[in-house]
């Protein structure tokens, strides 16, 4: 077989598995327009994330469906999913698990392992910052290494394993900021913002009833593992992998542009732009392509690098933005 048959192949087997992947997704996104409305946005960032086979940290005030879109794409997705709510009193071992001593009819005593809610495939951290920094940091290696530490013992976590944090605004009260390794290990960061009007009123109609529309479950957790080993099979053209690497290594203190490092304290490291490479590709198949494009290094470049960027005082004192900045390393992007 020669190498331009193989080829052939190749993009037939891929473009077979898009058309089987999109025909899923597509279903997901009609199921979960029936929980979630007026936040198209939103749901696609979050599959998106998902796709990627990241970890994806919602943002926003409280009462804007943050919740409901975890607990809705749990369901949707055919995965399952678990919900922990952080308090300040949240210990690691809460979300972990713990040893507990078990002691036989015969008398014997043993440690066993009780498993806790991060044995899930799809976690739900609910006001993430509210917890201290120490149980914060119990999910960095869960997050980044698929299973999890507990006395000296290791122990795998279900797969796909994702975590969908929600956070609230850092200036309310009561909050912890998370951790700079944290919020790296997050591939995006999704505003979820106020609804339209429309949207509004949707969700006025349709919520306050005796009925309420429940989505079901549109893929299995095999379909959504079989849709993220095909994100990493799209191709990326050169173009867009220099577009990732112009953008990612000016959004750091050491790049060549003086005036940008004079405003950053710390910016956004190689993580970045993997977060880039995988999310491009998906955003392109949610959108039914094959192949990413400069656009989408573009749209995606604010989710991926706020939270990987932070201004020094002096910017902060001057009236700069993180959204500011970003939008002017998208625009030289051409």
């Amino acid at each position: 077989m020669t190498p331009a048959t193989d080829a052939v192949d190749f993009d037939k087997a891929v473009a077979d598995a898009a058309g089987a992947a999109l025909d899923s997704i597509s279903k997901a996104r009609t199921e979960i327009g029936k929980a979630i409305f007026g936040q198209g946005d939103v749901v696609d960032l979050a599959l998106i994330t998902l796709l990627s086979g990241g970890h994806g940290l919602l943002v926003g005030l409280p009462g804007l469906a943050k919740t409901r879109l975890v607990e809705t794409m749990g369901t949707v997705l055919g995965i399952t999913a678990r919900r922990v709510q952080f308090t300040p009193d949240l210990m690691p071992s809460d979300i972990l698990g713990t040893e507990v001593l078990d002691e036989t009819p015969e008398g014997r005593r043993h440690f066993r392992f009780v498993k806790g809610p991060i044995f899930t495939q799809l976690l739900m951290a609910d006001e993430i910052n509210r917890a201290s920094p120490r149980t914060q940091s119990a999910l960095l290696q869960a997050m980044q290494e698929n299973h999890v530490t507990v006395a000296g013992e290791r122990h795998d976590l279900p797969r796909p394993f994702h975590v969908l944090a929600t956070q609230n605004p850092i200036e309310q009260e009561g909050t912890y900021p998370l951790p700079e390794a944290q919020l790296d290990r997050f591939l995006m960061q999704i505003d979820v913002g106020y609804p339209d009007r429309e949207a509004e009123r949707r969700v006025l109609i349709e919520t306050t009833g005796t009925e309420t529309a429940k989505p079901a479950a549109a893929m299995t957790g095999e379909q959504l593992m079989a849709a993220q080993r095909l994100v990493r099979r799209l191709p990326v053209g050169d173009s867009v992998v220099e577009a990732i690497l112009d953008l990612v290594r000016a959004a750091r203190p050491d790049s060549d542009d003086k005036e940008m490092n004079a405003k950053l304290a710390w910016g956004a490291g190689p993580r970045a732009s993997q977060s880039l490479a995988l999310a491009v590709r998906a955003r392109a198949l949610l959108q039914g392509r094959l192949a990413p494009s400069v656009d989408d290094v573009a749209a995606l470049a604010a989710p991926i690098l706020k939270h990987r960027i932070a201004l020094t005082f002096g910017a902060r004192a001057d009236g700069e933005t993180v959204d500011a900045v970003i939008a002017r390393l998208i625009g030289r992007l051409g």
